[in-house]
């Protein structure tokens, strides 16, 4: 269920927190009952990494932060093959205590584990990469914006802040009452970047995902003062 255009003062940090803490902790359950697009979704994520990668004012691989990681499915099949450590932050409990598991024989590469909401998250200075996919629908914009401002605070030279969305058609922010979160216009991700003092390098959308679910969007991100050209970009 969605709602047009909402008031998002309606979200409610507790319903969503709630919501999660009843999603059992499997790739479908995080993926709210579309485990079957997972590879599909790494896939894209990966081309996408990669072209930051191997632009000319690349990021570093030594520490990547996976930001609303659920059982830490981005971390295990994205993140940990290009970067030596990772860092996660997780508000639910049950998800957090399955991270490592769920990894495998690479969790000697987990670094730090953040039990903490986005909206209360402060990360040190000391980030190549900052992957957010699939939670930033549940900040407010003013706490979307304090978080990213946060994020671009916390990245090394030629650090990069990835953000993962979906993205509505309508041209409008629809809300899930289900879930209390929202989905954002391209429109209005524009303005929150720019108000979050950042500018896009890359934009590219998510190719071979089912009919009947919204648009996918991945943004490369850097601070606005910092001297980049997205031209330096090359898939």
């Amino acid at each position: 269920m969605s709602n047009l255009d909402f008031d998002d003062n309606d979200i409610s940090y507790e319903s969503a927190q709630k919501y999660w803490s009843d999603i059992p902790a499997t790739v479908d359950g995080v993926l709210g009952g579309f485990g079957f697009i997972s590879d599909i979704d790494i896939e894209g994520s990966r081309i996408f990494l990669e072209s930051l990668l191997s632009c000319n004012k690349a990021p570093c691989t030594d520490l990547a932060l996976d930001c609303g990681a659920g059982i830490g499915r981005i971390t295990k099949n994205l993140l940990l093959p290009y970067f030596q450590l990772v860092d996660v932050v997780e508000p639910d409990s049950k998800f957090i205590k399955t991270i490592k598991n769920y990894v495998g024989e690479h969790q000697s590469k987990i670094d730090t584990l953040y039990e903490v909401g986005l909206q209360d998250f402060n990360p040190v200075k000391r980030y190549d990469v900052i992957w957010n996919q699939w939670v930033l629908g549940y900040l407010l914009d003013q706490d979307l914006i304090a978080y990213l401002k946060r994020c671009r605070n916390a990245l090394k030279t030629n650090g990069v802040i990835v953000v993962k969305e979906n993205v509505t058609s309508s041209g409008k922010s629809e809300k899930d009452e289900t879930d209390s979160s929202v989905t954002r216009s391209l429109q209005q991700f524009l303005s929150i970047f720019k108000q979050s003092k950042l500018k896009r390098l890359k934009q590219c959308k998510q190719t071979n995902f089912p009919n009947g679910i919204y648009p996918v969007y991945m943004f490369a991100l850097v601070p606005i003062q910092e001297d980049y050209n997205s031209e330096d970009l090359k898939v």
